[in-house]
């Protein structure tokens, strides 16, 4: 779906990690009504590692590629995936951090009725999830997120 880069799925009590790796523009699979023979079975099945905190799955010998993730804290956990997986920040921002579907640059003209006036007015790069339809722009809070990612990124 998202090209050679690694791909995850992160079981049910890592869904900021997988929010965060999303942010990194990692296709990173999230669901936490499967059970542990689903989510291996999956993530065989579409060539993801499985990053999980549960020791029982990590045990079964179906698991073949799996991160055990140690810390409780998110930001301890996306700097032990970041270096255990070998990920770059090449391409921050560009899948969706809700739906995990890549996000598509869009014309300003196309969101005018979508987004509030003043950030119409204020902004001038747009992308939208084509599955979930949310619209996408820089702002502060996109400023945030880049320098929690260098700094999380940088420490690594």
């Amino acid at each position: 779906m998202h090209s050679t880069r690694p791909r995850f799925f992160a079981d049910e009590m890592l869904g900021r990690l997988a929010k965060w790796l999303r942010l990194l523009g990692y296709d990173t699979e999230y669901a936490s009504d499967l059970s542990d023979s689903d989510i291996i079975a999956r993530a065989e099945s579409e060539g993801r590692i499985i990053l999980t905190r549960d020791v029982s799955m990590m045990k079964r010998k179906r698991c073949h590629s799996c991160i055990f993730v140690r810390s409780d804290h998110w930001r301890e956990q996306l700097k032990q995936v970041y270096v255990e997986a070998g990920l770059n920040r090449s391409s921050i921002l560009t899948v969706c951090s809700a739906c995990n579907s890549l996000l598509e640059v869009v014309d300003k003209g196309l969101v005018q009725s979508l987004v509030p006036p003043y950030v119409y007015k204020t902004q001038e790069k747009f992308s939208r999830c084509d599955n979930c339809s949310r619209i996408f722009w820089s702002a502060t809070h996109v400023n945030q997120i880049i320098k929690e990612l260098e700094r999380l990124t940088k420490e690594s």
